[in-house]
Formats: structure tokens, sequence, C-alpha cells
């Protein structure tokens, strides 16, 4: 198998390169970046022949499908992926690879669903949004969706305050995964509620009842989850992705920066520079926050033998190793673990699919993903069977 992995020097990009380096059944590693100078200095760091590293803007298209050509499958780091993740994603399936990518951005997702029959055609598998959310949220839900006989509910959440910023990085403008952040704070996002897609703020409030821990206030985001879920399962009713963790300062600073941007007196790519500085200071000082729910979860809520039941998954923060797990490896390894289940033949379904529709066994998939971690046991699952 011959993997290009576009972006694969850059903040989560180097640790899904890392990862992959030791699966079997991989001939050829082609890590490619705009940086061409730090992508090839990182590339000769494996001391590894198979390994290779070459410079490559993803718009100049030509130049994309000649290098896409000699690959078999390709993983996509390239953010930001309102703008590169279709056009990426169209260029390999035209050149017959198989695609997986870590896409946070709801508005390309959508669009990418409509290469699903092309990808079909094709007879290649093309998973969009493998990291962690989405990715890991995705299964994380899918294996509390596994616990009910009726799946009426599905939420999907996450930390905000565990999102740093990598440091080590070929990237030199602004941050992507910032610029994602700024995109998905500003105007509507899409959720689904009352069985259909609806429009809303982002930062609006949402109350949830989390098993065993209580009654929660979270923040609605743009991410795919909300969208992914009741494309894949119309039987579901609502589909939120809530973040939480965010202290009461900084959510003035988030609704101050949307509306200095929302009257053009901030450009876009300002005030993600401005919250990459502020997503660094002092970790240390004292905060509000607004929330203790698990760092990244999935509740689903229905029916179990006709009883309302809510189930919560998450990831077992008792475990040292995924207390002190980056964001780095918490958006490369899912991504490096869905490359190891397709070379392995685990993931073997055509189309364009969110996670939640691969075909993967999330019980599977977390089996793989505590072999990069090095940890066993990574999930805490809670069932609640009584009224809502």
């Amino acid at each position: 198998m011959r993997v290009l992995v576009l972006g694969g020097s850059g903040g989560m990009g180097r640790f899904t390169s890392r990862a992959i380096s030791s699966i079997e059944g991989i001939s050829l590693i082609t890590i490619a970046d705009l940086n061409a100078k730090a992508v090839k200095e990182f590339a000769t760091s494996f001391k590894n022949n198979k390994i290779t590293g070459v410079g490559l803007d993803v718009l100049d298209r030509e130049m994309l499908k000649n290098v896409l050509a000699g690959h078999d499958v390709v993983l996509n780091l390239t953010g930001p992926f309102f703008k590169f993740a279709y056009p990426i994603l169209k260029a390999a399936l035209e050149e017959n690879c198989h695609y997986l990518d870590i896409c946070d951005d709801w508005e390309p997702t959508e669009k990418m669903f409509t290469l699903n029959q092309l990808a079909r055609e094709k007879n290649k598998t093309a998973i969009i949004g493998l990291g962690a959310s989405p990715g890991i949220t995705n299964f994380l839900a899918l294996r509390a969706m596994s616990e009910l006989d009726e799946i009426e509910k599905v939420f999907t959440g996450w930390d905000i305050s565990s999102a740093q910023p990598e440091e080590e990085s070929s990237q030199s403008d602004v941050n992507a995964a910032m610029l994602h952040g700024i995109e998905q704070m500003v105007g509507k996002v899409k959720v689904f509620t009352n069985n259909e897609f609806k429009m809303v703020r982002p930062l609006k409030r949402v109350e949830i009842k989390y098993p065993e821990l209580g009654d929660f206030r979270a923040s609605i985001f743009g991410h795919p989850e909300a969208v992914t879920f009741p494309h894949h399962y119309p039987e579901i009713s609502e589909s939120l992705n809530l973040m939480h963790g965010e202290d009461t300062s900084f959510r003035f600073i988030f609704k101050l920066l949307r509306f200095f941007i929302e009257i053009k007196l901030l450009p876009k790519k300002t005030a993600a520079r401005i919250l990459e500085w502020l997503e660094k200071r002092d970790s240390s000082s004292p905060k509000d926050v607004v929330s203790s729910l698990p760092g990244v979860y999935g509740l689903a809520q229905g029916l179990k033998n006709g009883v309302e039941t809510s189930v919560a998954v998450s990831l077992d923060e008792t475990n040292d190793t995924l207390e002190k797990m980056s964001m780095g490896e918490a958006t490369g390894y899912p991504l490096a673990c869905g490359l190891k289940m397709l070379i392995n033949g685990k993931l073997s379904k055509s189309g364009v699919l969110a996670p939640e529709a691969c075909g993967i066994n999330p019980e599977h998939f977390f089996q793989e993903l505590s072999i990069f971690f090095g940890q066993k046991d990574l999930l805490k699952t809670i069932v609640t069977k009584k009224s809502l």
C-alpha cells in the first residue's frame, strides 16, 4: 500500500505520520506539505527509505493529481477543511485513491456526501472526520447507541480547554484549527432538532442530562457530527455537537470576537491569531469552569425494553495516559488507526461515509486505538434506565 499524507508535517499530521510509520503493509509513505523545506527535514528524521517528503500546494490541482496518481490511499490533514476538503476528496477519487481525513467542518462534510456515488462506482472507501471530534466522538456515540433498541437523540461533546494547538509544526501561516474555530463561531451553524435540520447561532446554551453526573449547560458548536448522524440514521430526532469547559472570560471573548467579525471590523485571520494567543496563555491562571463533563463523550437517549434510557460513553479519564493525551495524539492516532484497519481489510465499505457508518464495530476501533495509545480499557460506559 502506497500512502500519501497531506499536511503530514503539520501540528496534527506529525502524530499521524509517526504512527503509521510502523504499520505493516505499507511500501511507501509520502509526506506532503506546503512548506517543502520543513517537510523534507521531517521525513529525513525517520531514517527510513520508504518515507519521503515533498513540497505540494494542494491548490495546484494538476500537481496534486500527479502526486495522487502514484498512491493507493490519501490521508488528508490539510486545513482549513472548509477550503480544502471537497476538492482534495474529489481529486483523490478521480485518481482511484482511498481517502481518510480529519475534517471538522460541517459545510464541506455535506458537500463531500454528494461524491458518494463516485466513490461507490470507483469501489473506494472515503471516511470523513476520523480524528478526535469528529472521529472518537462518533464511535463513542455509536457505542452508546448500540445499547438502545430505539434511538431518539444523539449528542457528542468535547472540552475546549483541552484543545491546545501543537507547538511543533511546519505551518507558518495562521493556525488552521484556530481558523476552523472562528469559522464555526460566526453566523449560523447547522444542527438537527425536532426531526429537521435548522440553522442556529453557535455558542447557544443547551441543557443536557448526563447519566450519574447530573445536569449541565453546554454550548452548540458547528461540527460534522450534528449533520452526519441524521444523514446516516434518519430515525434520530435530534443531533447536536456540544462544547464545554470554557470559562466565563473566554465565553465573553468568543462573543466579542464574533461581534467585531460580523460588523466587519476584524478579519477572520486576525481573530484566529488572537484566539491562538489566548489558547496558549498560562493555563495555571484560575478559571471559572462552567462544566465538569468528560473531556470527550457520546450520549444517546432512547428506549431499551420499552423503558426510556440514557447511555453515555466516554474515554476513561482515570487512565493516566489519556489524561495527558495531547490534541495531536487525540486527532492523529484515530486517523492512523483507520488506515491500519483499511490495510488489514477491516474497513471495506465503499462510499463517502462518516465514522459511525463506515462499518467498523466501535469496540474493535477502540481495541485498535488502544495499541496506538499503549493502553487498554479506554472506555467508560454509564447506562441509566429511568425516565429522562
